[in-house]
């Protein structure tokens, strides 16, 4: 049972959590108490003074526990001379609050009046308007009047560029600091600031570039009225007008819930599209933060190059097609492979894609060997299934009890929003461990930093005291590794792991840093690295690259291509040099116009849903390849991504039970920050859309796991001592995605390739810093 103290709100007895901050328990219990700068996921600044209320305290009979009492038999209160500031106070037995009386009602007046004669009170043109605490409070608390005289407002700079992602209006911030504090608190990267002072107080950007951080789209939801805006959606719609749509994000492991706010558009002849994406709250993945790659990196699927109709190679060159002829085509040489046939799927991929893929290179013959994935330098999901993070595990709940270890990863370009959870644990008192072969931005924040030669990581890791810990959580990337030396590390961190009892249990467990939103999926489905490393020796006469841009992904991918005889079918959005290749190009949809489920890297499967209108031509994956699949004998496509989920739920022992009805499934989560109230300000959308389902391992199942221990990796082998280890590193911003070079506002923040050396190496071949180089 919780642990819960007595708090008298206005007279009420209620009983809630040791400790609460009163803003959030008196909202608990059906209070609202109004706030602008305080937000139950940042530290409180009582700065804003809106939350003022009368508190008291009674005192408790320390034997008994009862209160003291009166002459009366009224609990005596001893109430405080001034009014204070509740969501700077948290709760303790027998304390006592009023929030109604004439002096708290008049403190509120007060308050929104003087924010008021600073604010240009632009609501008909601010894109605010319809979701700003600051109109909802001042029509519940406000006045109705002002004595002071408008002319006399502050006359601030407008439309101010903080970045090329983020807009700043000056005159109508409030002062609040939401923003501030959430870069410098949550992410670390103090990027914003206050300049000047008093009524000339204003946000600025304190870093070269300007707005210089992943997240920055988060302070535009946590701002409290119009101050800052995102560039892709100034003065693109009202609220009132968006119908929301659940998503989830499809570039990185995490899976963060989000909504796509869609409307028809003018600019799209009509069709709906996405105006926006924006935060959906699942405390348990994303709680309710997602990345700027997440938020902005959806114009993608709506690019004029996107492939709206399937292409066959005739005479040398890719000539336009029906899908009718394309299907044919296709399977003209399937039935002609005798077997020999292949596929490498990509991270987009949902899992009904991967399920109808498999199915069709099973009807033509092939081996479930032949199914591998891409990119295809990390594997281990076998241990995943084993030792993989207990059902249960939440970031969030991690503090003193827990260590945690990030080993070969730079999460914060990898995974960012389990970056921001990792930061968030070490803030709550975790204990982080971070091991790596060069310095990433995680370190800034560890207890411990292990600094190994690329081909030590195995070392390393067995090199640290973990004894006397309660819970244990270690994430393993693949920076610096290929597949078997990844395959490796996985298996020590899983054999440490499973010595030390850190399996089966909430916040326990291993966690791969995946490649992708939905690798774990492609696992599941039956997809290994391994089968891709197999392709490279022999690779099938057919072979499907769904999703798998292997010519620009890896310089090895070009030996799957050109092959004479080889048949190639690439699956894309856009001709990328692997598509200009194949024999046959099928344009696939994006996550925004179809249905289906991604597994992300906790293992928790999660539905998304179509949010725009269906570009002209294009199919889901999964349908075109049961449409194959169809011509070689296999039964009539299904009719939607549900019924091929449905399917799976029956052959997929993971998923039993995961139809589309029970990933829809909903509970309460705290804090309330997308109710219809707005009530914490800002502009993260409830969950409509469903929590998902995380399926158990070996270990939660309590079955008895071992992993043998792990042998140190072989280090990479240098030609000669002259020669250099190329490490190729993940960015956020990566220029291999062709989806992500054709979002404009994305194009900006792709840097330019580079470079870097060890200084006495550059120093011996007289490389200086700035230099243009030839890697081969």
């Amino acid at each position: 049972m919780a642990d819960t103290v007595r708090l008298f709100i206005d007279g009420v007895e209620y009983h809630v959590p040791r400790g609460a901050n009163l803003v959030d328990a008196a909202k608990m219990v059906g209070n609202d108490i109004p706030v602008f700068c305080y937000h139950p996921k940042l530290d409180p600044a009582g700065m804003c003074r809106m939350c003022l209320v009368e508190l008291g305290q009674a005192n408790v009979d320390k034997a008994t526990g009862e209160f003291v009492r009166d002459d009366k038999g009224e609990i005596a209160v001893r109430w405080q001379p001034k009014l204070v500031t509740a969501c700077t106070m948290t709760v303790a037995d027998g304390m006592f609050m009023r929030t109604a009386t004439e002096v708290v009602k008049t403190a509120r007046d007060d308050i929104l009046e003087f924010l008021l004669t600073s604010h240009p009170l632009d609501c008909p043109i601010c894109d605010k308007g319809g979701e700003c605490p600051l109109q909802n409070l001042t029509l519940r608390h406000g006045p109705g009047k002002s004595r002071f005289i408008f002319d006399e407002k502050m006359r601030l700079a407008k439309h101010y560029p903080l970045g090329e992602l983020i807009y700043l209006d000056r005159e109508r911030c409030i002062q609040c600091a939401r923003c501030t504090r959430f870069q410098e608190e949550l992410v670390g990267d103090p990027v914003l600031g206050f300049h000047e002072r008093g009524r000339r107080l204003q946000i600025i950007t304190t870093s070269n570039p300007p707005f210089d951080t992943y997240f920055s789209g988060n302070t535009t939801d946590i701002c409290p009225v119009g101050a800052l805006t995102t560039a892709d959606f100034r003065f693109g719609a009202r609220p009132w007008e968006l119908t929301e749509v659940p998503t989830i994000c499809p570039h990185c492991p995490v899976g963060c819930n989000m909504s796509a706010s869609t409307r028809q558009d003018r600019d799209a002849g009509g069709e709906v599209i996405i105006k926006r994406i924006m935060p959906r709250q699942n405390e348990q993945v994303n709680e309710i933060w997602i990345c700027d790659k997440g938020r902005f990196g959806h114009h993608h699927s709506r690019h004029p190059d996107r492939l709206m109709t399937p292409l066959v190679r005739q005479g040398g060159m890719l000539v336009p097609a029906t899908f009718d002829e394309a299907f044919a085509r296709i399977a003209e040489y399937l039935q002609a492979a005798g077997g020999n046939v292949g596929a490498i799927a990509g991270p987009m991929l949902s899992n009904e894609d991967l399920w109808e893929l498999r199915q069709l290179v099973e009807r033509a013959g092939g081996s479930t060997a032949n199914l591998g994935v891409w990119p295809y330098r990390m594997t281990g999901a076998d241990l995943i299934a084993k030792v993989g993070v207990g059902v249960g595990t939440n970031f969030k709940d991690m503090g003193k009890e827990t260590t945690i270890v990030v080993i070969a990863s730079d999460l914060e370009n990898e995974a960012p929003v389990w970056y921001l959870r990792v930061k968030g644990a070490r803030d709550r008192g975790a204990r982080l461990i971070v091991l790596n072969a060069r310095p990433t931005k995680l370190e800034n924040w560890a207890a411990q930093g292990v600094r190994y030669t690329y081909g030590d990581e195995i070392t390393a890791l067995k090199g640290l005291d973990l004894s006397g810990a309660q819970n244990v959580v270690i994430l393993v990337g693949g920076d610096g590794l290929d597949r078997a030396h990844h395959g490796a590390l996985m298996q020590a961190a899983a054999h440490l792991l499973v010595a030390g009892g850190h399996v089966g249990k909430p916040n326990n467990g291993l966690l791969a840093v995946w490649p992708g939103a939905n690798t774990q999926g492609a696992f599941d489905m039956g997809f290994t690295s391994e089968a891709t490393e197999a392709m490279f020796k022999a690779r099938p006469g057919v072979l499907f690259l769904a999703d798998a841009d292997i010519v620009r992904g890896d310089p090895a991918g070009r030996s799957l291509l050109g092959t004479e005889g080889a048949f190639t079918v690439a699956v894309e959005m856009f001709l990328t040099p692997t598509a200009e290749r194949a024999d046959v190009v099928l344009p696939r949809q994006s996550f925004a116009e179809r249905d289906g489920a991604y597994t992300n890297g906790e293992r928790r499967v999660q539905r998304f849903y179509a949010a725009q209108a269906l570009l002209a031509n294009t199919m889901p994956d999964w349908r075109m390849f049961a449409e194959i699949n169809r011509l070689l004998g296999g039964p009539r496509p299904k009719l939607s991504a549900s019924s091929v989920m449905a399917e799976i739920t029956q052959r997929a022992p993971h998923y039993a039970g995961m139809n589309y009805a029970a990933l829809a499934r909903l509970e309460k989560q705290f804090p309330d920050v997308g109710g219809v109230d707005l009530y914490y300000g800002g502009t993260a959308y409830d969950n409509r859309g469903g929590l998902g389902i995380q399926w158990a391992t070996q270990a939660d199942a309590g079955d008895k796991v071992s992993v043998p221990d792990a042998k140190k990796a072989a280090r990479p082998k240098h030609k000669d001592d002259s020669s250099l280890l190329i490490v190729p590193v993940t960015r956020l911003y990566n220029r291999e995605a062709a989806f992500l070079a054709s979002t404009p506002l994305m194009a900006m923040r792709i840097g330019e390739p580079f470079a870097v050396l060890n200084p006495d190496d550059a120093a011996r071949l007289g490389i200086a810093d700035g230099d243009v180089l030839g890697l081969s």
